[in-house]
């Protein structure tokens, strides 16, 4: 089952309680799709890929540009103008050779997560825009997969995990995004801020993984790094939520116009 390798590189989580050989094997054989490799989705690659997650899936279609480098640690000056996504495959496959990784240099639309979602046990959203969150989230709860979300805003960032065991969704919190919110280019980001938030998010993946310990599910982790302070919010599934509701009225991802998340109005 194991090689003299993987008992090397695994020998701390196989003296670990709670995860031991029967954990590892569980992370040696989950599929994990995550959507971003930014500042968020740097250190959740790298932790994912170091905890040994059988197969990582990257879909970004960005390349990677000088401003990144102060907080997208996968990169170096060396990668400026090359895919991200072909190098963080690169990274990881030389930081643990063991495990498979799926490189998808293209944008998250609807047709692409038809095809990606349903072959992985667990969704990371780490992106930095609403319209992919939406996206995300749809495609999580309608072929019922766990979302583990993560956001930075300047010096403030948060987390959650959503659709988890009956839990709610993205869209029972956030009922539309904000009117205005300018990205990073225009109001700025904490360098070391998605470091922090990301190797949460890639904690809270693992414990989904594993059955570990209490998952952020119901409840949203803010973290001020200013004030070095972590708060977290309660919020119940909201009963009207056009997709995980009562009377859900988006069936499909083709009922949503993700660029101005535009839903249907009523049921069918």
């Amino acid at each position: 089952m194991w090689s003299r390798e993987e008992i090397e590189r695994y020998a701390r989580h196989f003296v670990l309680p709670g995860v031991g050989e029967e954990g590892q094997k569980k992370l040696k054989a989950s599929r994990v799709l995550v959507i971003g490799a930014g500042g968020l989705g740097s250190p959740v690659l790298f932790y994912l890929a170091a905890a040994g997650v059988g197969r990582l899936g990257i879909v970004e279609h960005d390349r990677v540009d000088r401003s990144n480098l102060n907080r997208q640690i996968l990169f170096t000056e060396a990668d400026v103008g090359r895919k991200k996504a072909e190098v963080a495959k690169e990274r990881l496959l030389a930081l643990n050779p063991t495990i498979t990784v799926e490189a998808y240099a293209e944008r998250f639309t609807p047709a692409l997560a038809k095809r990606l979602v349903p072959a992985y046990d667990l969704i990371v959203d780490a992106s930095d825009n609403f319209p992919t969150r939406y996206l995300a989230n749809d495609a999580a709860v309608l072929y019922d997969r766990p979302l583990v979300h993560g956001a930075i805003y300047r010096f403030e960032g948060q987390l959650s995990v959503f659709h988890y065991q009956g839990g709610p969704c993205y869209r029972c919190l956030f009922k539309k995004p904000p009117e205005h919110t300018p990205d990073c280019s225009l109001a700025g980001v904490f360098g070391v801020l998605p470091g922090v938030v990301g190797t949460l998010m890639a904690t809270e993946a693992i414990k989904v993984l594993l059955g570990l310990g209490e998952v952020l599910s119901r409840r949203l982790l803010l973290y001020d790094a200013l004030e070095t302070d972590f708060r977290k919010l309660a919020f119940p599934r909201d009963p009207a939520c056009p997709i995980c509701g009562e009377h859900p009225v988006i069936r499909s991802l083709d009922d949503v116009n993700y660029e101005e998340n535009v839903c249907p109005a009523r049921a069918e």
